[in-house]
C-alpha cells in the first residue's frame, strides 16, 4: 500500500529546462554581444550540466567549484575569454535563472490531491536552492521534506542510499514509498532496485515507458494512477 510519494523537482514539479535556457541564454548574450553560436547555448549548457554534477556529487570538487568549472567549460566550447571572477559570472547566471523559476500547471494540483499521503522532494541539486526552489513555486506547505544527497550522507539518485534513505526520512519502508520524476535511471529503475514503487513522468510522450513500469505525460494522472 502506497503511504507516502516522493517527487522528483527539477523537470518534474519546477520547468528547470525552460529557465536554465532562458537564463543562460541572456547571460551569454550580455556577456558576448552577437555571438555567432548563441541558438546552440543551451544545448551546450545542458550538455555541462550531467558531468559536472557528477564530480561535485563524487566529492571531486565542491559545489561553487563546479560551477565555475561549468562556467569555464562553456567559455572554452564558445571560444571566449572567461569572466576574471567566475563566481560573480556564475552569480549573474543564477540570479537570472530564479527568476525563471515556475511550478509546471500541473503540479500544484497534483500535490494538493494527495494529500493524505506523506510527501516530499527527493532531488539531486544543493540544498538550500531546490529548498528555495520548493518555496519560490509555492510548494513548501505541501512538500515539507526536500531530501538531496548532502542531507543523505552523501547519496545521490541512483543510489540506493538515496531511496532508502529519503524512505526512512518519511518515517516509511520503501515498499510503502512511490517516487515520480522524468528520468528514468534516477526516477525510475534506480528506486525499484530497493523495492520503492515508481512511475515515469514522460512529458514529451514519445517513448514507451520501461517494461513493467507505468508511464504518465501529465503530473494530473498521478493520483488516478495511485488510487
Amino acid at each position: 500500500m502506497i503511504k507516502g510519494v516522493l517527487f522528483d523537482l527539477d523537470g518534474t514539479l519546477l520547468d528547470h529546462r525552460s529557465a536554465a535556457d532562458a537564463a543562460i541564454t541572456a547571460w551569454v548574450s550580455a556577456h558576448c554581444p552577437g555571438h555567432p553560436r548563441l541558438a546552440d547555448v543551451p544545448a551546450l549548457w545542458a550538455g555541462l550540466e550531467i558531468p559536472y554534477l557528477a564530480m561535485w556529487q563524487a566529492g571531486e570538487c565542491s559545489l561553487e567549484e563546479q560551477r565555475c568549472r561549468r562556467l569555464r567549460a562553456l567559455c572554452r566550447e564558445l571560444q571566449v575569454d572567461e569572466p576574471g571572477d567566475l563566481d560573480a559570472a556564475y552569480a549573474d547566471f543564477a540570479e537570472r535563472y530564479r527568476q525563471g523559476w515556475a511550478p509546471y500547471p500541473d503540479a500544484a494540483g497534483a500535490v494538493a490531491a494527495l494529500s493524505g499521503l506523506a510527501l516530499g522532494v527527493l532531488t539531486n541539486g544543493g540544498q538550500r536552492i531546490q529548498e528555495a526552489k520548493v518555496r519560490a513555486i509555492g510548494l513548501s506547505r505541501p512538500l515539507r521534506t526536500v531530501l538531496t544527497g548532502e542531507v543523505l550522507g552523501g547519496f545521490f539518485k541512483p543510489s540506493p542510499g538515496a531511496y532508502t534513505g529519503a524512505a526512512a526520512a518519511l518515517g516509511l519502508a520503501p515498499q510503502e514509498v512511490l517516487l515520480v520524476g522524468d528520468d528514468v535511471a534516477k526516477d525510475v529503475t534506480g528506486p525499484a532496485a530497493t523495492g520503492m514503487h515508481s512511475v515515469w513522468l514522460d512529458r514529451l510522450g514519445v517513448e514507451p515507458a520501461p517494461p513493467s513500469f507505468p508511464r504518465i505525460t501529465t503530473l494530473a494522472d498521478l493520483p488516478h494512477l495511485i488510487r
